[in-house]
């Protein structure tokens, strides 16, 4: 399904209405057009598969632990269409010495986050098409992030976090999954 800007500053227009606001009050009268371009712009991520980053591969003499941490990343909540935003940790130990560019797994994480979502999902999603297209021995995704909808509304606990980790292959071994998690938690600071 196309993106449909005309559609969105419609409906932009007739929430604004609906929470008693006035859109076309100085302040509001381009925020339809401002808020269609916003959301087409946070929903990239519909409009790919984020997996085909990893169709480019190419190989190295080892098959040693690879991790990217703290993959900086905003997405929107699905139940609020809220925001929520985070660091992603992405690891994975390849096989037949095949390997992808570190970019590469930004950018997966980047496009699954660019949609509505949930963390729960973002998080298997990103270990699945590593798995999928790397093919390696194990994978690892580990999520931090805070959620607007628990912060601004409702429980309203600001600085709460969420943790979520996805484990695939040899990942689930746990010496493995023990040294994984030093990996990744030894980059924070208190």
């Amino acid at each position: 399904m196309a993106y449909d800007s005309a559609g969105v500053e419609r409906a932009v227009r007739d929430l604004l209405i609906s929470v008693g606001e006035d859109p076309n009050r100085e302040g509001l009268v381009d925020t339809p057009a401002r808020m269609a371009r916003a959301w087409q712009e946070i929903l990239t991520g519909l409009e790919e598969d984020p997996a085909d980053h990893l169709d480019k591969q190419f190989h190295v003499d080892t098959e040693e632990l690879v991790l990217v941490r703290d993959i900086e990343f905003h997405s929107v909540c699905e139940h609020h269409l809220l925001p929520f935003y985070g660091r992603a940790h992405v690891a994975y130990i390849p096989a037949n010495k095949t390997v992808t560019g570190l970019s590469k797994l930004a950018r997966v994480v980047e496009g699954f986050a660019r949609r509505p979502q949930v963390q729960e999902r973002l998080t298997s999603q990103i270990a699945d098409a590593i798995v999928e297209r790397l093919r390696p021995q194990g994978a690892t995704v580990v999520i931090e992030a805070e959620h607007m909808c628990m912060t601004m509304r409702g429980i309203r606990k600001p600085g709460s976090s969420t943790v979520t980790s996805a484990l695939r292959g040899v990942m689930n071994n746990a010496a493995t999954r023990q040294e994984m998690m030093a990996l990744i938690m030894g980059g924070h600071r208190p």
